[in-house]
């Protein structure tokens, strides 16, 4: 099953923009301004999860927009509190509720649990049941070792997990696990595409995007894109997000590609006490 081929159940699924709008530290109505500006501006995926606490927020900005559902990719995540049995469910309820929707696109396990007190087979189980009752019509993970998908592949099977999102910039290639998501045809999501703007500010890219005409955040979504990853940028100015959509018609040497992927430095910014050992 490829990445355009999803469950046969869903009725003409909408495809997954390759490139989203991210809300991670956005709240109240800078949540609401950034998403509407985003949706105003041509974005049609949006990535939120039930920890960042503004899936209310980013239901209010769909609702403003008046953009049509069946246009929108949305995305949410299980948050690690709600994986048990008796959450899980209740949990996604509430994200759609607050989303103003009746299903998400995608829904992922925002984080593997780092000692198991509820075993992943539990938790993934509970996830194929939303996918199951229409709640989402893809599942996938977040933040999984290659061990972790690995077990996650026995448990579910090859072909169910559509994504899964972990950090990728060029400061932080993680090949070890893109390597892996790809001999399973499970899609790269890269989150913290600028490193917290590390990597805006990189030499090597610099020259690139000079060469190009472009900002060096385009020449990171180029990067990113011309690799087969999805990437979901996130910013409260109308300018970079109209610049970030702007970045499909770039496309960057191979020699280019090569010479950013070359900048890896095993700079990982993301990693949280419960994260688990990383590849």
């Amino acid at each position: 099953m490829t990445h355009a081929q999803i469950d046969s159940t869903v009725s003409h699924p909408l495809a997954m923009p390759m490139l989203g709008t991210g809300t991670f530290r956005l709240k109240d109505q800078a949540a609401v301004d950034a998403v509407l500006m985003a949706l105003e501006e041509g974005s049609r995926h949006i990535d939120t999860a039930q920890i960042y606490g503004n899936e209310a927020a980013v239901g209010e900005a769909i609702k403003a927009s008046s953009v049509p559902r069946d246009e929108l990719f949305i995305t949410t995540k299980v948050w690690t509190e709600n994986l048990a049995a008796n959450r899980f469910e209740a949990s996604v309820i509430d994200s759609l509720t607050a989303l103003q929707t009746q299903y998400v696109d995608l829904l992922l396990i925002h984080w593997p649990l780092k000692d198991e007190h509820v075993p992943m087979a539990d938790y993934l189980l509970s996830l194929k049941t939303m996918l199951n009752k229409g709640f989402t019509r893809r599942i996938g993970v977040s933040n999984f070792t290659n061990a972790q998908l690995s077990q996650a592949i026995e448990i579910l099977g090859e072909g169910v997990i559509f994504t899964n999102q972990v950090e990728v910039h060029p400061y932080l290639v993680n090949t070890k696990v893109t390597k892996f998501c790809k001999q399973h045809n499970i899609l790269v999501t890269g989150y913290m595409p600028f490193a917290y703007g590390a990597v805006l500010q990189d030499e090597l890219i610099t020259q690139i995007a000079k060469k190009h005409g472009v900002t060096t955040a385009q020449t990171i979504l180029a990067w990113l894109r011309q690799q087969g990853f999805a990437t979901i940028p996130s910013s409260t100015k109308r300018e970079n997000i109209r610049s970030n959509l702007a970045t499909a018609k770039l496309m960057l040497s191979a020699a280019e590609i090569e010479a950013i992927t070359g900048l890896d430095r095993n700079h990982r910014v993301a990693n949280p006490d419960f994260a688990p050992h990383w590849d």
